[in-house]
């Protein structure tokens, strides 16, 4: 039995299942745009064509984790987060505002979104248990892909950036705060 989660007593796996699919299908629609905003500032640029190859392998995969977690908000009758316009706008602006800062602070900004969204899927995997292997096997396949976006990230240059460590704080601290706010909104 996964453990007692003191934020949502007496929560059914049914409305677990839910929760955890709302978040995690704006978690993917933030990706996306993150790396939308990532490429309209830095696909101009010639200089940034290994970053932006990139971007666009890392954005094909978040594209297909959408699609997954699409299918399985209709399948089971979820409603989606009710702030996915304030997450479209502000993943967007998080990646046009990175990339402007060049290709490695875009890395960076990867590389904290990815560890923030690891360190989510890893909780979720804790607290669902067996409640719903298919949720379950989706999450650890995605948190794989996730772990390597990071891994990606890190090797091109993200820890280069000058105040790497604040500057990914602050990503990864936004990023908990969207993950709290569209579990419960």
């Amino acid at each position: 039995m996964p453990p007692h989660d003191p934020v949502f007593p007496g929560e059914s796996a049914p409305a677990r299942s839910a929760r955890m699919l709302r978040v995690d299908h704006a978690g993917e629609v933030a990706a996306k745009r993150i790396y939308e905003g990532q490429l309209a500032v830095l696909k101009p640029q010639p200089k940034s064509q290994s970053a932006t190859e990139l971007i666009e392998e890392m954005a094909d995969r978040e594209d297909a984790h959408l699609a997954a977690f699409e299918r399985m908000v209709t399948a089971r009758q979820v409603r989606p987060t009710l702030l996915s316009p304030l997450w479209d706008m502000a993943a967007f602006g998080l990646g046009a505002a990175s990339a402007l800062l060049g290709p490695r602070a875009a890395m960076a900004c990867t590389a904290a979104v990815e560890e923030a969204i690891c360190e989510h899927y890893q909780q979720q995997l804790d607290e669902l248990g067996t409640d719903d292997p298919e949720l379950s096997a989706v999450i650890a396949e995605f948190r794989a892909d996730e772990m390597a976006h990071r891994q990606t990230a890190l090797a091109n240059g993200a820890e280069e950036v000058p105040a790497y460590r604040p500057f990914s704080e602050i990503i990864k601290a936004g990023c908990r705060l969207a993950i709290r706010l569209s579990e419960r909104i």
